[in-house]
């Protein structure tokens, strides 16, 4: 009944978007899509395409809410961008979950769809060899229907504001460190799902509440069936077998990590455009915590900080793994 009911949701909350460009002509049997909402990120945008076309991604989708900044005339110029736009709320479509969930529905059936958000940079294993292709037809003769993605929060050695990021600039050029450790894991019983919290937004922001910093466990990379539907961001979905991405015996499942390129100079401004707008969860609360640190223009590096190199460092840390994947 739950899963019913999203999908209908969804199927009423498609009366919100206006479509700025169709392009889905162009797409083919077996090509992996990709699935994103975004509000004025045109800074982000070129080599957030520039990634993840070199992966292998065929075809984008976007929901631009509202942009201001060229986010939206950019994306109509680019060849493998599907396009639509509202100005309805962000808060009240469950955080743009309704809106994908009604472009997946329509579009991705039968397709590998990775949802991420423009400041999540995906990384599975043997990635820097291996196109997504590769990862998903590996994954379609295991019949593994689903692949989890923990969110790494990277972050610069110095005040946030001390290097500055220009358009079309490697975020990882900058936000290069991460937390090797400080990760707390609990599994959901409702869904089945890993919940996880910690790292660096959890000890800088939410340090005297460590219950209320942000879940890091994503499902982003799914084999889309019509009957699908996000629950929450991507961190769980229904049907609920789709949220069992690790093993239950003592093994390991393959698994990937979200690199996440919040933390640049532009974070203290989007921060504060956010906390006015009030479109984000649990009353913006997160926000919230963000806008009291940030005045302060932190450092989160640590003596316990890890300078990023590669997927096989973040295997090494037990922070992914690459399955039986050889």
């Amino acid at each position: 009944m739950q899963r019913k009911r999203w999908r209908i949701r969804a199927l009423r909350k498609r009366r919100e978007l206006t479509r700025v460009v169709n392009r889905t002509a162009q797409i083919r049997p077996g090509d992996v899509l990709s699935f994103t909402t975004l509000r004025n990120e045109r800074i982000r945008l070129p080599f957030f395409l520039d990634y993840y076309r070199r992966q292998g991604i065929a075809h984008f989708f976007f929901v631009d809410n509202g942009s201001e900044d060229g986010s939206r005339e950019y994306l109509v110029d680019q060849p493998d961008v599907s396009l639509w736009t509202t100005e309805h709320s962000y808060k009240r479509a469950r955080f743009g979950v309704d809106w994908l969930n009604w472009l997946q529905r329509k579009y991705s059936h039968g397709h590998w769809a990775l949802t991420i958000d423009v400041d999540e940079f995906f990384v599975y294993p043997f990635c820097d060899t291996r196109p997504i292709r590769a990862l998903t037809d590996w994954l379609d003769a295991s019949s593994i229907k689903s692949f989890s993605a923990m969110l790494l929060d990277m972050y610069p050695k110095g005040p946030l504001d001390s290097q500055p990021y220009e358009e079309g600039q490697d975020p990882f050029e900058i936000a290069s460190y991460f937390d090797s450790g400080n990760y707390q894991i609990e599994r959901n019983s409702l869904y089945g799902n890993l919940w996880i919290q910690g790292g660096p937004r959890a000890r800088a922001f939410f340090g005297d509440a460590p219950a209320r910093a942000p879940a890091l466990n994503k499902i982003p990379l799914v084999k889309w069936d019509k009957g699908n539907t996000y629950v929450s961001s991507t961190h769980m979905l229904l049907p609920r077998g789709l949220n069992l991405t690790y093993d239950e015996w003592g093994g390991e499942k393959a698994s990937g990590m979200l690199l996440h390129a919040k933390f640049l100079d532009t974070f203290t401004g989007k921060s504060e455009e956010e906390l006015v707008r009030g479109e984000h969860y649990a009353a913006s609360h997160e926000y919230r915590a963000y806008a009291r640190v940030l005045r302060d223009n932190p450092d989160f590096w640590s003596k316990w900080s890890e300078k990023y190199i590669n997927w096989r460092q973040l295997e090494i840390l037990g922070l992914m793994s690459k399955g039986n994947w050889a």
